[in-house]
């Protein structure tokens, strides 16, 4: 064969090879996003409330616990850490906040609003009264909860909050990991961009988006590993969530100071020094402030409190479980 034949042929090889490949992802990408969308589709509710439409989900019986899901999440974030505490004899109520999933962003998404939205979903549901799990950028609108509803608060637990701290030079509460901003405007705008970078940059992804060092998820052993693996997974559909991711950016880099030594409810306070997000100095500054607030603090796990996951659980569930148990006492009495 002549050679320019010969090189005409390789070429057309090539590409041959490439566009099938570049099917075969496609085709994997749809497979999977199409999966992703059913899993969010199902399990949950609508609830109608004077705050506006609420999704939420309900898993386990007991004591009811308000789940608060953090940035990248919806009900389904909230079901995944609550499934066990359903299964220790709690009731786990996750919702969906302002913007995430099938809950709509309202013209006023602050934590002040989430907070009575929180109050609304209790009411539709016939919930007098709620212990409350705030993760992450789920934080803020769980501490408003206890200040702007003390009766319908009867635990707080803030875990890797994004709570404020003061810091020299008005610097934001929440730090930043290199690439965030450069992954908010390109993978976190396109399902299938951030389904290619969870192939192709999954220690990338594991730094800026769940701010957490790749060597300690690495380190982690295989379960904690899945975990990991499966929260950046269930940010997919990232564009049902964008709404809400663009808003905890907002709140989160304008916390103000809340008045902590007005929250009167046992209160439990869980971060890790190498957290990414930098949550560690304000959640012990907030243990510090609210009165009779316990601390927990971890050396490292990162944002996703990586190979620490059994021993939290086990940590809040004692905790919620010990603060009904209290309750208990006080009403017999």
């Amino acid at each position: 064969m002549p050679r320019i034949r010969r090189g005409r042929a390789v070429f057309l090889l090539v590409g041959l090879l490439a566009a099938g490949f570049s099917a075969l992802t496609w085709a994997s990408y749809k497979r999977e996003i199409r999966q992703e969308r059913e899993r969010v589709s199902t399990g949950s509710r609508i609830a109608r409330t004077p705050c506006g439409p609420i999704e939420y989900a309900v898993a386990g019986d007991g004591p009811p616990v308000l789940l608060v899901h953090g940035a990248g999440g919806g009900f389904d974030q909230g079901l995944e850490f609550g499934a066990p505490l359903a299964r220790s004899g709690l009731r786990v109520i996750a919702m969906s906040r302002f913007g995430y999933l099938r809950t709509p962003l309202p013209p006023d998404a602050s934590a002040a609003a989430q907070a009575d939205a929180h109050a609304c979903l209790l009411d539709a549901l016939g919930v007098s009264r709620a212990a409350v799990v705030g993760a992450s950028a789920g934080a803020p609108s769980a501490m408003q909860f206890a200040l702007r509803h003390p009766d319908r608060c009867s635990a707080l637990v803030l875990m890797v909050p994004a709570v404020y701290v003061p810091r020299a030079g008005g610097a934001p509460p929440m730090k930043t990991p290199a690439g965030t901003r450069f992954l908010f405007d390109t993978a976190l705008k396109s399902d299938f961009f951030f389904w290619a970078a969870i192939r192709l940059a999954r220690p990338v992804l594991s730094r800026a988006i769940l701010a957490t060092p790749p060597e300690v998820v690495k380190n982690a052993d295989a379960g904690e590993q899945a975990r990991v693996g499966g929260l950046l997974r269930h940010i997919l559909p990232v564009s049902a969530r964008r709404l809400g991711l663009l808003n905890d950016a907002a709140v989160t880099s304008l916390l103000p100071r809340y008045e902590l030594e007005r929250i009167a409810v046992p209160t439990l306070v869980i971060s890790m020094a190498d957290d990414l997000f930098g949550t560690f100095d304000g959640a012990r500054y907030t243990a510090e402030h609210v009165p009779g607030a316990r601390f927990i603090g971890y050396p490292t796990g990162g944002h996703v409190w990586a190979g620490h996951q059994e021993e939290i659980v086990a940590e809040v569930a004692a905790f919620l479980s010990g603060v009904d148990s209290q309750k208990s006492i006080v009403d017999s009495r």
